[in-house]
């Protein structure tokens, strides 16, 4: 993977892994790595493994916008209208793109999903089509409506007085793990080589976090809390 060091501008070659964590109760609660440098493609066999090891599910989950699929969905949505009745896009330049077909694919993890794809009725003459649409043709659309639905339900979770305290507590319990583990503990390479080993050696140090953060709560008597309220604003 390409890391950056510290003390160099510029980011090297370098064996590496990307590590997965999950809090819960500001207990480290999961931890596993991966090979992929993309959070995209962790975040569902690390949700299964963590279902199969602690033996049951989350009523919910909290993840920040790098663990999403479908990357660019936000630009194409915020630039160009979509006429849910007619089921079609208007582009900058006013002309509409059109419902052609529906396709199927399929991701990295084989998850099989729907495309929409859409057509413009006539890129001809646009002034906006050098920097709207590499074609030599008409732009096309590709969309997921499944997606934009799941996506629209998570936005306004997030946006609940739940999913507010959920995104606090995600940042003060997972990032903070994060930064005892690299900053408080020194913790900035592994020692080991191989998945295996390497698995071994962040599960023993969550371990030793763990112990430390229970010792923690019993001697502020905070054992029983889970979740850091929300301050309101002055």
């Amino acid at each position: 993977m390409h890391m950056k060091d510290d003390h160099m501008r510029n980011a090297q070659l370098k064996p590496g892994y990307n590590v997965q964590i999950a809090a819960d109760s500001e207990y480290i609660v999961a931890a596993d790595i991966f090979q992929d440098r993309n959070d995209v493609w962790t975040l569902i066999p690390f949700l299964k493994t963590r279902e199969e090891k602690l033996g049951l599910r989350y009523p919910s989950v909290t993840a920040d916008s790098g663990y999403e699929s479908e990357e660019g969905y936000s630009f194409l949505r915020e630039n160009i209208g979509y006429d849910e009745k007619a089921d079609t896009y208007t582009c900058h330049a006013g002309k509409s793109l059109l419902p052609l077909f529906i396709k199927k694919q399929k991701s990295k993890s084989g998850y099989e999903s729907e495309v929409t794809v859409y057509e413009c009725e006539d890129c001809r003459g646009c002034p906006y089509k050098e920097k709207c649409t590499k074609a030599k043709g008409n732009k096309r659309l590709y969309i997921s409506k499944s997606f934009l639905e799941k996506r629209q339900e998570s936005y306004e979770n997030i946006l609940s007085e739940t999913g507010i305290k959920y995104r606090m507590n995600r940042s003060i319990q997972v990032e903070g793990a994060f930064g005892v583990l690299k900053n408080d503990y020194g913790f900035q390479r592994f020692l080991l080589r191989g998945k295996t080993k390497v698995k071994l050696e962040i599960l023993l140090l969550c371990l030793g976090y763990n112990i430390n953060k229970l010792h923690e709560k019993i001697q502020k008597e905070r054992t029983g809390s889970h979740l850091f309220a929300v301050k309101g604003t002055a």
